[in-house]
């Protein structure tokens, strides 16, 4: 009776473990797990440890919840002006449903990949060469919009499709290429020619500036020169006024003195001092003689041959002198 209990309960026991260990998921980390009980969905797992059912539940699908990529490959595509050209690109994605994503489509990469493809061909199939090649971006950007609207529904998100390459036929590259190198060498005589323009135009410049400022100097080199001819001229006036104001002055003071000389004159005259009389003559008639020696025009000066005709001249004048002063007294006594 032991023995069946003991057996019985290690039976338990191991089922129970048993259960326990299939029942254990260890979900990874960006994944979510699908769970199905007798083949319908139920809930999904998420990363870390999780608990399902044994034997009545199981895992449907591993879905990987990061962004990844889809490459599309190399395909032929036909212009609107009818030149085929390859066309590849990649594909930005990200599971954010994976009840929808394993449920709602069958394969979601193939499908996602051949809904891109399709748009990649009439999009491009609706454009021309010349327009293709050079609005990359925007046809970019029509996909994803385009795209986008129908992946929602499969819990797929679409963050960015890009085109990588666009490749024209050999014949219509070498075609291109030989018109990308003749626009080159255009532009670069087109950059040459405007170089020396802009060269000449900063020669020019430069000569002008040159003549202006040289300009510029003679005017105020003239105004300088004006200015100081100007300043001479008033230093020069100034200099003859004041030239002019001391020979005044000088002339003046000689007026004085030769007032004050009569004066005395006519003083010694009256009171009969000979002695003076002849000396005042005698000084002017030494400094006649003297400026008449001076005089550059003159070359000969005659001089008395007696120096006692002088003295005669000198003495009968202070003799007229003195007998005036004799009158004077006389009518002054009487």
């Amino acid at each position: 009776m032991e023995i069946g209990l003991a057996i019985i309960s290690g039976l338990i026991l191991l089922i129970a473990m048993t259960a326990i260990f299939l029942g254990f998921k260890k979900v990874p980390q960006g994944f979510n797990y699908t769970v199905e009980r007798f083949g319908k969905y139920t809930r999904f797992l998420h990363a870390g440890p999780n608990f399902i059912i044994p034997f009545i539940e199981q895992v449907g699908q591993e879905m990987d919840m990061r962004e990844r990529t889809i490459d599309i490959e190399n395909q032929k595509v036909i212009t609107k002006d009818n030149a085929t050209v390859m066309v590849n690109g990649i594909i930005f994605y990200q599971v954010i449903d994976a009840a929808k994503a394993a449920y709602e489509v069958e394969n979601y990469v193939e499908t996602v990949k051949d809904l891109i493809t399709t748009n990649v061909r009439g999009t491009v199939g609706s454009m021309e060469l010349d327009e293709l090649l050079s609005k990359r971006e925007e046809i970019s950007e029509s996909i994803l919009t385009d795209v986008g609207k129908s992946t929602t529904s499969w819990g797929i998100k679409i963050f960015r499709v890009k085109i990588k390459d666009i490749a024209p036929p050999e014949e219509l590259a070498e075609a291109m290429n030989k018109q990308l190198t003749a626009e080159r060498q255009k532009r670069a005589v087109l950059h040459e020619a405007e170089g020396r323009r802009q060269s000449e135009i900063m020669r020019a410049e430069g000569s002008k500036k040159a003549k202006i400022l040289e300009a510029e100097g003679e005017k105020q080199a003239q105004i300088l020169k004006a200015q100081a001819q100007q300043e001479a001229e008033l230093l020069y006036s100034k200099q003859r006024e004041e030239s002019a104001t001391h020979d005044a002055l000088a002339r003046e003071r000689l007026a004085q003195a030769e007032a004050k000389a009569t004066a005395m004159m006519s003083q010694a005259l009256a009171n009969g001092d000979v002695q003076a009389v002849n000396y005042f003559v005698a000084e002017k008639y030494i400094k006649a003689f003297g400026e008449l020696a001076k005089a550059p025009n003159e070359k000969l000066v005659m001089l008395p041959m007696e120096a006692t005709s002088m003295l005669g001249a000198l003495q009968g004048i202070g003799e007229i002198g003195k007998d005036a002063f004799q009158r004077k007294n006389e009518s002054n006594n009487t």
